[in-house]
């Protein structure tokens, strides 16, 4: 990458600071509406179809787009841009070194731990973002983060603080928790009542009341038998009554019930169809589909609600589609319409898959659930 030139960056009141890569904040949304908009969200696809599984078989996914740079998001402003400042346009910032993701009302918040902050795709109003908070908010080595369902407050798990630290739906700081369980919270995930964290200092997940965040209890327990034993929970998702926990160290995903009881795992060791060598992002969809990123395939994986394999897709990265060292897996239902025309008209979109690599120039690469229009819903 070349060396980033007419960066502004500027604090606000609460303390927040930002990063807008077209220079001046106010000057760039002025211009953003006098430049137009652009009726699709991201980079122009490539030429070509990308489905999984590849033909003869029936598609269930589609690569829909991806985005790296601020470009992506707000599109270029060419020689428009130079008339009116007279410059150049200034070089799009980038996403760095991704891992968690989430999404909520058309923005996509990317955890980089390089920047380190967050990085904020806002595909309804085009801009992209970087949330660099100071002083007490300051983010050291941001890993994932989760958006509360019911306010739209941002948790973010940051193992350097040892917290995981909460702003509000404007990003405002509102505090941190875990420093008196001296965790090393690596994922979170924000229910109702509850936040789920998972902790690679403890080898256990931490559970804390929303409202107080004081902890209510942490599983598996001391007595735990070898197949509960966690050593290293990476990742985790919650839907329902279950928890899902990756655990690297044993190439597994665990399941267990929302009070800590241990149910089943998914997968071994192994380099076959349905086995794990680097198990991390995890994600479970509606219909109980578990998804499970392997960092070492560079793939992601399906299972069934009873832990049976049904396909995979991605690849080592040889092009969009692809993956290159994918971290985080991310399911949506909420953000359809920003992505409907980048679908093939031969199929229905049924939800999102959002996925991040920490290389390449694919940070967050999106690809939709689909079935054949006008046929019966294709289920792996």
């Amino acid at each position: 990458m070349t060396a980033r030139s007419r960066t502004a960056t500027h604090d606000d009141a609460g303390g927040r600071r930002w990063t807008s890569p077209r220079g001046v904040a106010a000057l760039a949304s002025v211009l953003g509406v006098m430049l137009g908009c652009a009726t699709r969200t991201g980079p122009a696809p490539d030429t070509g179809l990308v489905v999984f599984p590849p033909p003869p078989d029936t598609a269930r996914i589609q690569f829909l787009t991806r985005f790296g740079t601020a470009t992506d998001v707000e599109g270029k402003r060419g020689s428009f841009w130079q008339r009116v400042v007279g410059a150049d346009e200034p070089e799009a910032e980038d996403i760095r070194k991704p891992y968690g993701l989430a999404m909520r009302g058309g923005r996509i918040y990317v955890c980089d731990t390089m920047l380190p902050g967050v990085a904020i795709l806002d595909l309804g109003a085009k801009r992209f973002e970087q949330f660099q908070p100071r002083g007490e908010a300051q983010l050291r080595k941001p890993i994932n983060c989760s958006l509360d369902p019911a306010t739209g407050w941002l948790y973010v798990t940051d193992t350097d603080r040892g917290q995981v630290v909460v702003y509000d739906s404007t990003l405002r700081y509102v505090g941190a928790f875990g420093e008196h369980e001296q965790a090393k919270p690596s994922d979170v995930v924000v229910g109702d009542d509850r936040v789920w964290v998972s902790d690679l200092a403890s080898g256990r997940i931490l559970v804390y009341d929303k409202r107080s965040r004081q902890l209510l209890f942490v599983f598996p327990g001391e007595d735990a038998d070898s197949n509960a034993v966690l050593r290293q929970p990476t990742n985790l998702a919650v839907a329902g009554d279950r928890v899902y926990v990756s655990e690297f160290t044993d190439f597994r995903v665990k399941i267990y019930t929302t009070e800590g009881h241990f149910v089943r795992a998914v997968g071994t060791l192994g380099t076959q169809v349905g086995q794990f060598a680097r198990p991390k992002g995890v994600a479970v969809d509606r219909a109980g589909r578990l998804y499970v990123v392997d960092a070492a395939f560079e793939n992601i994986q399906l299972f069934d609600a009873d832990g049976r394999v049904l396909m995979h897709f991605g690849g080592p990265y040889a092009g969009p589609g692809d993956m290159y060292l994918p971290a985080k897996v991310v399911v949506d239902y909420d953000n359809l319409d920003y992505f409907r025309a980048f679908v093939d008209p031969r199929f229905v979109l049924e939800y999102l898959i959002l996925v991040s690599n920490q290389y390449g120039p694919d940070k967050v690469s999106v690809y939709g659930f689909v079935h054949p229009r006008g046929g019966a819903s294709a289920r792996p």
